[in-house]
């Protein structure tokens, strides 16, 4: 019932900015957290930023000061700007969301299928 689709990958150069996107769509009702994973091959998935509904967020050490995750509620769209990308943000990036959909009483995470970044010269 619900979909969640990134965009905004690709290649740049170390030191380079990307800005990621991730728009749900379906028969939604509420949003509530929202936030980015990213996974390395090799790595296991990890927490890359979460925003809540109210626009608080947290990061994972490795990026604080070089991303900003950010949302916007009208448009069902969770963002996440990289700046000073460097060679270890390589991943694929997954989008993932706790929605409430309009049949259910109760909510549920929800995840995209991710996008390739790759930071090489």
């Amino acid at each position: 019932q619900v979909q969640l689709v990134e965009s905004g990958g690709g290649l740049v150069q170390p030191g380079g900015s990307l800005r990621l996107s991730c728009a749900a769509s379906g028969r939604i009702s509420s949003i509530f957290d929202m936030a980015w994973y990213r996974q390395a091959p090799g790595n296991e998935r990890e927490l890359v930023a979460r925003i809540t509904s109210s626009g608080n967020t947290i990061y994972t050490d490795s990026v604080k000061g070089r991303f900003t995750i950010s949302r916007d509620n009208t448009k069902r769209t969770v963002y996440i700007q990289m700046n000073s990308l460097k060679p270890e943000d390589t991943a694929v990036y997954y989008c993932n969301a706790y929605i409430r959909v309009v049949t259910s009483i109760i909510a549920e995470w929800y995840w995209g299928q991710g996008t390739q970044v790759t930071v090489s010269t």
